[in-house]
């Protein structure tokens, strides 16, 4: 699984980084972002949810 963020679709609403911390976070201007060797999904069974939850549809998980 490989996991991105297109910065230009993301608003910042936040819903990746409230539905897996584990994985999604806000950089300082309040957009998401993949934590940092967490690309992979990192095993967490949330990622398909908070991609789901995205309002804009900005996260694209692509299965290896």
């Amino acid at each position: 699984m490989r996991i991105t963020i297109d910065q230009d679709v993301c608003i910042g609403a936040g819903q990746c980084a409230l539905t897996a911390p584990a994985v999604f976070d806000q950089d300082d201007d309040g957009f998401g972002l993949v934590r940092s060797g967490r690309e992979d999904g990192a095993g967490d069974p949330l990622v398909r949810e908070a991609a789901l939850a995205c309002p804009v549809q900005a996260i694209t998980i692509t299965d290896d």
